[in-house]
């Protein structure tokens, strides 16, 4: 192996250099490109845990260090000084904006933020206890249907009124969806509210009385938000990127990402940690549940701690837990006790020589949704609640994906395991 290659030998004694890729951050990568070509072989990798699947520029991870940096921007440093519509910016932009760049983009998100009222009829369709995910899937998808003299791809233009138009909908289709699921009247967006503040509004107003958003509850929003706004090549991020490098319609490609998102091993963990909190049901039944987790011979494992790209700790984690603090004393209230037993779990994690050892720490799953509990946000709205920060990630992975010149239609391949080609046989001689 040399310094810039990599030499596969085959069964056969025959061999082939593989050139090293290196980017600006991380580990290097073996291009095996040409390895079928040279020698009639494929890589195999399931889940693609050791596969680069492209090129990117737009977040970095290392997760020994529990380093998150958008664009080169610490994600935490971000969550704690910047805004979300900043971040936004960021991600989509490659730089930080200035003012009148800020201003230009917040005013053209909040002047996207209304449904068209044809579209809202879409919701009487669904079932009155539909999962508020299946929803805001079929509804994003059916975006493309209202909006298709835009959805050119090859044309800059369109791509970014794409973007603007997915990040700004997307909380009103997540509120309307939750308006939905319990019978009241969907709320319609607020132009002279913030990002956060307008979502909160939209979820929790009603139209028989007048509605002031909690600055506590805004705040904490809009710092998950931040954390949740983009994460690497993730199942959901790879899914949009598989699914638009086929050219489909840019809001088919984001419906896709959501439908991934959808499950416990992904988006839904936070919504996994409050449903497991409900199983253990008070702070007196915490420490049978800490040995079982703690019994190698026992299935249960505790939800929300631990994460497996960061090894050591999560760096959104500490940054939100500053917020989950705040917002807990802020509201106070913990009628059924949850709140209570969330808090003593995080205790023991922290201290307990086993969750140390094994860095089985308070992970961000864990955190947001004690917020999300906390500022009054159902559990089936947490997996959306993820969505809707997420999206401009999967935006602008789209759009880096499809205004590069070298993509390529994805074309996973397999190890074929089934039978090996045989005649037919007429029905009456089986």
């Amino acid at each position: 192996m040399s310094s810039d290659s990599y030499t596969v030998t085959g069964p056969d004694g025959s061999s082939v250099d593989l050139p090293q890729v290196q980017g600006t951050m991380g580990p290097p990568a073996v291009d095996v490109r040409k390895l079928y070509a040279n020698t009639g072989g494929f890589t195999f990798d399931p889940g693609f845990t050791s596969t680069c699947s492209c090129e990117s520029g737009i977040t970095f991870i290392d997760g020994e260090k529990g380093q998150l940096l958008y664009r080169g921007y610490r994600a935490d440093e971000l969550a704690q000084k910047s805004n979300y519509m900043e971040v936004c910016y960021l991600l989509l932009n490659g730089e930080l904006p200035t003012q009148s760049e800020y201003e230009e983009f917040n005013d053209a998100i909040r002047m996207h933020t209304m449904l068209n009222e044809s579209l809202k009829r879409f919701f009487t369709g669904f079932h009155y206890d539909a999962h508020p995910m299946a929803m805001l899937s079929s509804i994003v998808s059916g975006l493309s249907a209202f909006y298709h003299d835009t959805t050119n791809t090859a044309d800059p233009e369109h791509r970014k009124i794409f973007a603007r138009r997915m990040i700004a909908k997307i909380p009103t289709i997540a509120a309307a969806a939750y308006k939905y699921s319990i019978g009241q009247p969907m709320v319609y967006p607020k132009n002279d509210l913030d990002y956060s503040s307008n979502f909160l509004h939209m979820m929790f107003a009603v139209p028989a009385e007048d509605y002031e958003v909690d600055p506590v509850a805004a705040e904490a929003l809009d710092v998950l938000l931040i954390l949740h706004a983009d994460h690497e090549q993730n199942a959901s991020t790879s899914t949009v990127r598989l699914a638009g490098s086929t050219g489909c319609n840019p809001y088919a490609a984001i419906s896709s990402g959501i439908a991934a998102l959808w499950g416990p091993a992904h988006g839904g963990a936070n919504e996994a940690v409050l449903k497991q909190l409900s199983a253990i049901g008070s702070a007196d039944n915490v420490d049978k549940y800490i040995a079982k987790a703690k019994d190698k011979n026992d299935p249960f494992r505790l939800m929300g701690f631990g994460h497996r790209v960061y090894k050591n700790f999560d760096p959104r984690a500490t940054v939100i837990r500053e917020h989950c603090h705040k917002v807990l004393k802020a509201y106070g209230g913990d009628t059924d006790g949850m709140l209570e037993l969330a808090m003593k779990l995080e205790e023991i994690a922290l201290k307990d020589e086993y969750f140390v050892e094994r860095k089985l720490y308070p992970n961000v799953d864990f955190y947001s949704g004690i917020i999300y509990k906390a500022i009054g946000i159902p559990t089936n709205m947490f997996t959306p609640m993820f969505a809707i920060g997420r999206t401009v990630g999967w935006v602008a992975h789209y759009l880096e994906m499809i205004s590069d010149p070298g993509m390529r239609i994805g074309r996973p391949r397999q190890i074929y395991t089934g039978a090996t080609e045989r005649p037919y046989s007429d029905i009456t001689g089986r």
